[in-house]
């Protein structure tokens, strides 16, 4: 005579349901199923047929269940009440569902539980010590009424819940009543049950559960502390959920987790994984351990795959874990250097860059007119297009996935007012980002460009109030990029000086020390052209305070030590 017995609520996948009831009741374990009215009867015929030939299974009257609803608690009543009543030799109910698997022999779980004969196995917490609810009511589960369905009347159970806020209405918690919470899948004494089933009180208590919400993790996991002689607050069925609530499904790459898991029961097994089906299902893929259920032991392995999840890896974005903003971990993949200005000031500075550095280095990637990749590129690691129109759609993901196309490899390009300024904030607030500007170099080209003034005047303008925006966006309190900002005047003082210290960020201590300077374009007329601009009303602010005698260059054969200002 068995003193174990299985309840299974079934909804789908029934023909697993049917390998997993034969099972325990091949092994002398009474299985009565509760099968969901909304499953069609053919479908349900074929079910109770296929295990017509098991005299111990048993199928309890049907009714319509649907998640959150007391409809969960009802169907598991019945079919408790069957099997308690048609083998009186049971002494240990276990509710199970029709995706559960057992992963070790029947055998050792009725040894474990005749060494326990007295204990219950149900996670039964207080509300106040619940952490785990996921866009769920601690409280107001218990003191709200819940009369609609959260998944097909959520306007009215939103409106209702607010307007019961509104009011200040309470319900009155039966006397004896200390609200607990904890996972729906259990395994109690026939006393313990008995005594929940046969409560005198039991339609006062009723009345009241069936306008909780999710009455599921509630019912037992609260009245079982009036009746029992000793709890175990925890499930002998490994249940896994993730960040938003929902169970984890195991698949046939999980034998080994659920291997190591020791526990006796696991849901939610994937219907079409064969592999764990066989094995667990079968006498010879069972080993035999009396080891203890731990499933702290494959937590670890879930918090990675949740952080994963959640976080992802640095600067990879997909369609499947597109973060929302500020959610992401790390905004790029790996560091990268800006450098705002530059090749205004310098000759060739992105060929001189490429040569010191002994890597690539791009032009102005957000160039309006193109994407200036290095060597002039059309199509980019990763298949990035030089096409302006595609990459302004997204700017932002066009660096991203140039920077995670390239990893192990630092990008370096150029930026100035002229180009695409959206992605400014974004790499202001990126920690992989070195941003060195210098302040009013937009001004050097303009000088170069020997246009009509009037025009230079207006552009210049335009270029002024980009690059304003662009260092106030930097000097945001929420950056977090490494920043060097010199106006023009200041950087030209000590260009080398300046360089040095941007290399040495980029290089770390393996940096040498510059032994050819890039070429500073001729400077000669530019603090005339400066008061020439502040004569037609434009003040150019940001390229600070200029010397009006200019700049004066060492003889070519100097050009390679740093410039001097004279």
């Amino acid at each position: 005579m068995s003193t174990l017995g299985f309840v299974m609520l079934c909804h789908t996948a029934l023909h697993r349901a049917a390998q997993v009831a034969r099972h325990w009741a091949e092994r002398d374990c009474p299985v009565v199923i509760h099968v969901d009215r909304q499953v069609k009867r053919d479908r349900f015929e074929a079910f109770r047929k296929e295990l017509s030939d098991l005299p111990n299974v048993r199928f309890s009257p049907r009714v319509r269940c649907e998640w959150g609803t007391w409809s969960l608690v009802g169907a598991s009543q019945g079919a408790a009440e069957m099997l308690l009543r048609d083998f009186p030799g049971v002494r240990h109910v276990y509710l199970a569902s029709g995706s559960c698997l057992p992963l070790r022999p029947v055998d050792e779980l009725q040894a474990y539980l005749a060494a326990r004969p007295m204990t219950d196995f149900i996670e039964s917490v207080t509300i106040r010590d619940v952490d785990w609810t996921v866009g769920g009511l601690n409280d107001e589960r218990f003191n709200l009424r819940f009369p609609f369905s959260w998944k097909r009347q959520r306007f009215l159970f939103d409106k209702y819940v607010e307007l019961q806020r509104r009011l200040g209405l309470k319900r009155r918690i039966p006397d004896g009543v200390v609200p607990h919470l904890g996972s729906q899948w259990w395994c109690l004494t026939r006393q313990t049950l008995t005594a929940i089933l046969q409560d005198p009180r039991r339609k006062e208590i009723e009345t009241y559960f069936k306008l909780v919400w999710i009455p599921d993790e509630s019912y037992y996991q609260t009245l079982v502390r009036n009746y029992s002689r000793s709890i175990e607050s925890r499930s002998l069925t490994l249940s896994k959920f993730d960040f938003q609530g929902k169970p984890h499904v195991f698949y046939d790459d999980h034998l080994h987790l659920l291997r190591r898991s020791d526990c006796f029961v696991a849901r939610k097994i994937w219907p079409k994984a064969n592999r764990l089906y066989k094995t667990f299902l079968t006498e010879d893929g069972a080993t035999t351990r009396m080891a203890e259920p731990a499933p702290g032991k494959i937590d670890r392995v879930f918090s990675k795959a949740l952080e994963r999840r959640t976080r992802g890896r640095p600067g990879l974005y997909m369609h499947s874990r597109f973060p929302n903003p500020d959610w992401e971990n790390g905004k790029t993949a790996a560091p990268y250097s800006l450098f705002h200005g530059f090749n205004d000031l310098f000759d060739d500075f992105e060929t001189w860059l490429s040569r010191r550095l002994g890597s690539p280095v791009h032009g102005n990637i957000f160039d309006p007119g193109m994407v200036r990749f290095s060597g002039d590129a059309t199509v980019y690691a990763g298949c990035l297009s030089a096409s302006a129109k595609l990459r302004d759609y997204n700017p932002e993901r066009f660096l991203t996935n140039l920077i995670w196309n390239t990893r192990g490899e630092r990008q370096v390009f150029m930026f100035g007012p002229r180009d695409n300024q959206r992605p400014g904030s974004f790499m202001a607030s990126d920690s992989n980002a070195q941003i060195s500007v210098i302040s009013g170099a937009w001004a050097v080209r303009l000088f170069q460009s020997n246009r009509n003034f009037a025009d230079l005047r207006e552009e210049a303008a335009l270029m002024q109030r980009r690059e304003i925006d662009f260092i106030n966006t930097l000097r945001h309190v929420k950056s977090r990029a490494d920043i060097r900002i010199w106006t023009l005047a200041e950087f030209i003082e000590e260009p080398m000086e300046n360089l040095q210290g941007i290399l040495d960020a980029m290089e770390g201590a393996n940096a040498l020390r510059l032994t050819e300077a890039p070429r500073m374009v001729d400077l000669t007329g530019f603090a005339a052209f400066l008061q020439s601009l502040k004569n037609q009303g434009l003040n150019p602010m940001t390229v600070g305070d200029f010397p009006q005698e200019g700049l004066t260059h060492r003889p070519p054969s100097d050009r390679n030590r740093p410039y001097l200002v004279t």
